[in-house]
């Protein structure tokens, strides 16, 4: 399933032309800068990706290797890699459901298309950008005839109440409108829903650490065999 999608969306003044498609090599310069910009310090410059990290998401798995352009420009990416959830068990870090960021763990027999990641520029989040990429990658979770979706979220405004309250609590308290959190409220908005909060997720100091394990349960699911759940 090779993507590519052109639609209008509004920047407060005037429509402007989306690109949505699979990212290549040609476009791995632009990626690294959109996420220098996305995620400044305190956020750890490690976890930014590698030249060798994005080579290995177009060589594994490119159908789940998203980006998003404005005018030519990258302004937006998300990646994705195939895993077995199972729901049971679903306690995990982030570089245990993703190779550390390699994918080289996707499993074309799972049942979960599991998102490593979703960057918008901070001058593009008000385009409606991010939800055209969470929609995109539930349209490939339908073809592949997955489960569900299912990623760890950042909760970055936790740190201002983690001498409160849990973070279970400020996860209620986002859902009942009490608090406000950009990337949490994000997904809810996207429709995703929140499972299970989960320590030590991702080496994350504005999250203190946690990440609350969101999913979106494709309504078309039906279980079938690894050889019929793929297409050929």
């Amino acid at each position: 399933m090779t993507i590519l999608k052109q639609i209008y969306v509004h920047n407060g003044r005037k429509f402007e032309s989306l690109t949505i498609r699979n990212y290549t090599e040609t476009d791995v310069k632009g990626l690294i800068s959109l996420q220098r910009e996305c995620f400044p310090p305190p956020f750890p410059q490690d976890l930014l990706w590698s030249e060798e990290q994005l080579e290995s998401h177009i060589q594994t798995f490119p159908e789940g290797a998203l980006c998003a352009l404005v005018n030519g420009r990258i302004v937006g990416s998300m990646t994705a890699l195939i895993v077995h959830f199972e729901p049971e068990s679903p306690d995990h870090t982030w570089a245990q459901a993703t190779d550390n960021g390699f994918i080289k763990n996707h499993d074309l027999c799972g049942n979960t298309l599991y998102v490593v990641d979703i960057s918008v520029s901070p001058h593009y989040r008000k385009f409606g950008i991010g939800k055209w990429l969470m929609n995109t990658m539930y349209e490939l979770t339908v073809d592949k005839r997955l489960e569900r979706l299912l990623g760890g979220g950042r909760i970055p405004f936790y740190h201002k109440y983690s001498h409160e309250i849990s973070a279970v609590q400020y996860v209620e308290d986002v859902i009942e409108g009490k608090k406000k959190d950009p990337v949490l409220s994000f997904l809810l908005h996207c429709g995703r829903s929140p499972i299970r909060v989960v320590s030590n997720y991702l080496d994350d100091k504005e999250s203190v650490n946690f990440g609350v394990l969101m999913e979106w349960k494709n309504p078309f699911y039906k279980k079938a065999s690894c050889s019929s759940q793929q297409p050929v």
